[in-house]
């Protein structure tokens, strides 16, 4: 009897956790779409968008939609995204990122915003394949200019490795995350992939993109084209 009722238990709980793992990776799908809507938005609107050859020197692309301020640090805040870099056979398969740091100055009292960090040169992505780093001091950061023709925008890429940007109330532009820390979520790599798979693994390009992942995949690549 004791042995039917430890056998019963066991078999709900890895049921209960079967359950909870598939609640958890639709969660990083909802992640997964809301990062490509965030690009789509940004690109409807040429005048306020990415400039063109930021678009097609991108090296690797991270977005983090609802990057939040956390009520348990003063001053501080918090996101969960998603990036990935470009390959010799097209865009990486998704790896997952969180991102902590110092308040940026939220608009208007403190709202979620939308975070895009662009790799723009071959260092760039180094930094990025790393599991660690920190914006403004492993990797030169600085606000991206906005517009489909900035001038600037060259000048930026030569000076940078990554390029920041936030979306708040519809408005978009480019922002200083200096001193903010980006790190891969192994949590939910794990979860989404079924195992701990390196951070360069995936980003590399030597990991096949999951169907759930491929919308946001194709969304870069239709918007981050090579440069001509």
């Amino acid at each position: 009897m004791m042995k039917k009722f430890i056998l019963g238990i066991c078999a709900v709980t890895l049921v209960g956790s079967q359950g909870f793992a598939a609640n958890d990776r639709a969660k990083l799908v909802d992640r997964l779409n809301a990062a490509s809507r965030v690009i789509t938005e940004i690109e409807a609107t040429p005048d306020k968008s990415i400039p063109t050859s930021i678009l097609s020197n991108a090296t690797c692309v991270a977005v983090v939609p609802s990057y939040k301020k956390a009520a348990f640090v003063v001053g501080g805040s918090y996101g969960q995204g998603v990036v990935t870099c470009r390959t010799s056979h097209g865009w990486s398969a998704p790896a997952f990122i969180q991102m902590a740091g110092g308040s940026f100055g939220f608009q208007i009292g403190g709202q979620a915003t939308d975070l895009v960090l662009i790799a723009v040169n071959q260092r760039g992505m180094q930094d990025l394949l790393k599991s660690k780093f920190k914006i403004g001091g492993d990797a030169a950061a600085s606000a991206g200019p906005v517009g489909r023709n900035a001038g600037a925008a060259t000048n930026l890429t030569l000076k940078s490795e990554l390029l920041t940007y936030s979306r708040s109330q519809g408005l978009f532009a480019g922002v200083d995350l200096n001193g903010t820390v980006v790190n891969q979520n192994t949590e939910d790599t794990r979860t989404f992939y079924g195992s701990d798979v390196p951070f360069a693994t995936i980003l590399e390009g030597n990991k096949v993109t999951p169907i759930a992942a491929r919308p946001f995949v194709r969304t870069v690549a239709k918007y981050f084209r090579s440069a001509q």
